[in-house]
């Protein structure tokens, strides 16, 4: 639960063993059923963890069998899969690390704009594939969970298994520039390539010198060669490439930097034989191959070339070199024009097509000054045809890896890809928001037995236990360990009163043991259901049951006895809080059986911030200015007066209801999440005849 002025992370410090000692690490388990997720089964050295005493948290103890959360979903794509660096350069998925720099997209007023971000997490995982065509040839290999932004909106790779998600079709279009066809394979580190470069470079803008010096006493030859450049990158290229092929050459300053000039460097040589084999490299072979022209493209682009304002062009006065840069142009298939020359006889060519031809001349040819390279603030704008028209399944399990980042997104083969955002909002949606929250799940396997033996102590005073604090006790991760039993029967035999809330549906194969547990101790139970839209409940739960499920499960625990009571939260302004959904939230809990609603706004803290906004972005555009004025700067939590608002439009809801209802701010500091103010909760459990029989689900 997101309680005001309460970071989750410090009520649970104890809880987790400790990954860096690695002693307390029994094994590392993988599993089909849990494609995408490692359990890390861990000894913990305790199981009842103390609320801090200046916590507002409204209980002292909590159990966290868990670290992590099996609920939310893993997106994934190929190792190969080519990321846009933040220096305008693509490299695969597999060569990227956590602290990265990238290329995501946000929205900058009216358009969504390429901006830098850098990579938060990475993990890998083996499952499922698709194979996504485009029509200009891309191709991208992705689970079925992953998700591409489209003309509508974001939509995963493939339905879900019950159905009734957004998914691609032949009928949508991606948001990118795409990186077409493989068309052919340049070798960057061929002999080809390399005196490629050296013919662009060296032709484009450096000083090849033959004459005579006369003195008195004999005619001295000079011979030399010079290379001055303001980019450090382009003049290593040349000197690296020049070594290689026998020229060594030397480095010192040419240019000093001035308010109107960047400073220069140079490498030259004055070796006869030094300078003749440069000229012989830069000549245009008689048959150039496809790695040559990349290489002459690359070097004539760092000598020549400009790319600004979204416009790449490439001017000489040479006849020949502007021939060259043509049918390289040609053999690639950039489309391109040639300008009129201007009065100094300088020509331009210039490749027209937009950021999709751009970003497939960078690619193919891979130019040196990174500079010239750079898309950031360019707007998304998708020129290239990017039509989906073919999907499909993989026929074997594959490796896939994804990454996190601080926009929420990256672009993958030249369309933008989402990534897991969960992440980012697990926070406010009452879970834990590590960076690998839901890949990555720590497992207490010996919870029960430590938990026993502290339950033993004569120190302990059998205040109430709240699970579901921290992670949810009944996320998917529990049908595999089955730790929620044992934990609720040792509570229940040491006399100790206990909260549960969840999210999970798997709360009802415990009914019964729950039945029995509440005819020895009180037991409270709390469902979280904060959404009653489908496709906005899929918008930020993803991976959660759905709120009939959750619905569903109240009624089975009103039916078993119980009073349960539902968290209505967040209530997200301007999004679930009109008059409307909040009297069919209440009147939809109600229905389920449930005896009482607590509810309150969105907390939007520090850490959280970002990733909201920029889902709120994609979502919700049009509210974004609103929430940047109810959540300004490093706030937190809406204001007092929109507060103020939210109860005197929710608790009169509430009581027309009959749900008793609270608002998160109503709890006392140490006060039990029941209807006890303090000490041990009242009884919340009245028993049913059928309560305590057999349940199977």
């Amino acid at each position: 639960m997101r309680w005001q002025g309460q970071k989750l992370g410090d009520v649970d410090d104890a809880a987790l063993p400790g990954l860096e000692d690695r002693s307390n690490v029994l094994r590392t388990v993988t599993t089909p059923e849990f494609a995408g997720m490692t359990f890390h089964e861990v000894l913990s050295k305790s199981a009842l963890n103390h609320v801090p005493g200046a916590s507002r948290m409204p209980f002292a103890w909590t159990i966290n069998p868990y670290r992590g959360c099996s609920h939310a979903c893993v997106y994934c794509l190929s190792p190969d899969t080519l990321i846009l660096c933040a220096d305008g350069r693509q490299r695969p998925l597999s060569t990227l690390e956590i602290g990265d720099e990238i290329i995501g997209t946000e929205r900058q007023g009216s358009y969504r704009r390429y901006v830098r971000t850098t990579i938060r997490a990475k993990w890998a995982t083996r499952k499922q594939a698709h194979r996504v065509t485009l029509a200009d040839g891309t191709e991208l290999v992705a689970s079925g969970d992953h998700r591409f932004l489209t003309e509508r909106g974001w939509k995963h790779v493939a339905d879900a298994d019950s159905g009734q998600r957004p998914h691609l079709t032949t009928n949508n279009r991606l948001m990118g520039f795409g990186i077409g066809s493989a068309g052919s394979s340049i070798d960057a580190l061929s002999a080809g390539y390399r005196r490629g470069y050296l013919a662009g470079m060296i032709r484009g803008d450096a000083m090849i010198f033959h004459g005579t010096y006369p003195s008195e006493t004999r005619t001295r030859e000079i011979h030399s060669f010079r290379l001055a450049l303001i980019d450090d990158e382009a003049l290593e290229r040349t000197r690296r490439f020049l070594e290689v092929e026998g020229v060594p050459t030397r480095t010192r300053p040419f240019a000093v930097a001035t308010d109107t000039r960047s400073a220069a460097d140079a490498i030259h040589t004055a070796a006869r034989r030094h300078v003749e084999t440069i000229e012989s490299l830069v000549d245009t072979p008689d048959a150039p191959d496809a790695d040559w022209y990349a290489g002459f493209l690359a070097g004539i682009f760092d000598a020549e070339g400009s790319c600004s304002r979204g416009v790449l062009r490439i001017s000489n006065k040479d006849a020949e070199i502007i021939a060259l840069i043509e049918r390289g142009l040609r053999l690639f298939g950039l489309p391109h024009v040639v300008e009129d020359p201007r009065p100094n006889g300088v020509r331009s060519v210039r490749v027209v097509g937009g950021l999709p031809s751009r970003q497939r001349f960078f690619a193919i040819c891979s130019p040196a000054i990174t500079r010239k390279l750079s898309i950031d603030g360019t707007a998304v704008k998708s020129i290239a045809d990017l039509r989906v028209t073919e999907i499909t399944p993989i026929p074997e399990e594959q490796d896939l890896l994804d990454i996190t980042t601080g926009t929420g997104d990256f672009i993958a083969n030249g369309v933008i890809s989402h990534n897991c955002f969960a992440r980012g909002t697990h926070e406010y949606l009452d879970l834990d928001g590590g960076a690998d929250f839901d890949s990555q799940i720590v497992v207490k396997v010996n919870v029960v037995e430590v938990l026993q033996k502290e339950l033993r102590k004569g120190s302990w005073e059998h205040e109430t236990v709240a699970l579901g604090t921290n992670t949810d006790p009944y996320q998917r991760a529990e049908g595999r360990y089955k730790l929620m039993p044992g934990i609720i029967d040792a509570l229940a035999a040491s006399g100790t009163p206990m909260s549960i809330l969840t999210k999970g549906t798997l709360i009802r194969r415990d009914i019964p043991l729950l039945v029995k547990a509440a005819q020895r101790v009180p037991v409270d139970i709390q469902m979280s259901i904060a959404m009653y839209d489908d496709e906005l409940q899929k918008a930020i739960e993803p991976g959660t049951p759905t709120t009939q499920a959750r619905l569903d499960t109240v009624r089975a625990l009103r039916d078993a006895g119980f009073r349960v009571t539902v968290f209505l939260m967040p209530i997200m302004p301007h999004m679930t809080d009109s008059v409307d959904a909040i009297d069919t939230a209440l009147r939809r809990i109600k229905e389920a059986g449930a005896n009482r609603v607590i509810y309150g706004a969105l907390h939007l803290r520090a850490g959280v911030k970002p990733w909201f906004m920029q889902w709120l972005g994609e979502f919700r555009p049009d509210l974004v200015s609103s929430y940047r004025g109810l959540y300004p700067g490093v706030s937190a939590e809406a204001p007092k007066g929109y507060r103020q608002w939210l109860a005197k439009r929710a608790r009169p809801l509430i009581r027309l209801h009959g749900l008793d209802g609270q608002h998160e701010d109503d709890y006392p500091v140490r006060g039990m999440r029941s209807s006890a103010p303090h000490g041990r909760p009242a009884p919340a459990f009245t028993p049913s005849p059928a309560a305590a029989q057999p349940m199977l689900f």
